[in-house]
Parts: C-alpha cells; structure tokens; sequence
C-alpha cells in the first residue's frame, strides 16, 4: 500500500489557512513614547495586525527581541513555540502570546493562531513563502538598525 503525502492527511480547516493559501508578512514597529508606553513590533499578516486581532490587551514584544537573528521570528527545522506579545497592562488572563513556527521545504508556517480572519472566520495557521519571510524579516531588522545608528 502506497504512503499518502503528509498533507493528504491533514484535513483543512474552514478559515483556518490550511487550504494552502500563501500569506504575506509585514512587520512594523511602534516608537514607543510619546506614542504609546514602549517601542513594540506590529505583525501584519495578509494586512491584518495579528497581535491585535488575537488579544487586544496585548502589544508585540520590542523588535531587538523578535528580529535579531536566531530570534523567535526567525525559522528553524524544528517547530518553535515564539512569544511575540505581552499585556501592556496587567489583567485576568493570559499574559502571553504565543504561536509556533517551522520551516517546511520552502514555507514557514505559524501555527497554533487564533484570531479573526477578514472574513470573520478563525485563522489558526498562516504559510509564507520563505523567500518573502525571510525578506521581511530582514528588511524590519535592517530598519531598526538603521534607526539605532541615526541617534
């Protein structure tokens, strides 16, 4: 008996991304004062500020944490469970917020999301192609650094 690809035996998920979409990542960073509390990370999937859209108590860790290289953003062979938020103001509830991330073939894919899609459905997994990741990664990275040297 034949072996079934490993994809052939996952069953997608309505608004859930597994129906093989690509998405898209831009990563933006927040200031800090007098904007806002402190300089957090803005992750936008397919235009949609995840951090935001799965718990609006929470705001994206600093960008040195996220996109340093061998940071939590930045894929691995192995599954990765990455904090990207944290609650800006103490509350009941989780105080996290985390997602996987793994690198399979030419996809990074984070999983374990939870946050409204545009269509209202959930989305609990993204795939980006890694060229267009690692770009992103990259090129929110080299901003930061070119902000730190203009001080």
């Amino acid at each position: 008996m034949p072996r079934k690809a490993p994809g052939a035996l996952r069953v997608p998920v309505p608004g859930g991304r597994g129906d093989g979409a690509v998405s898209t990542l831009f990563i933006s960073t927040c200031p800090g004062p007098p904007v806002c509390t402190a300089v957090h990370t803005y992750l936008f999937v397919d235009g949609l500020d995840v951090v935001a859209r799965s718990d609006s108590r929470m705001a994206g860790l600093g960008p040195e944490r996220l996109l340093r290289p061998g940071g939590p953003l930045r894929p691995a062979d192995t599954r990765r469970t990455a904090e990207v938020a944290t609650q800006e103001w103490p509350e009941p509830g989780p105080d996290r917020l985390t997602f996987r991330v793994r690198l399979r073939g030419a996809a990074v894919i984070w999983s374990g999301l939870m946050y409204p899609g545009p269509d209202g459905r959930v989305v609990e997994e993204v795939r980006f192609r890694l060229e267009q990741y690692l770009g992103e990664v990259e090129r929110a990275y080299e901003a930061l650094k070119g902000r730190r040297t203009r001080r």
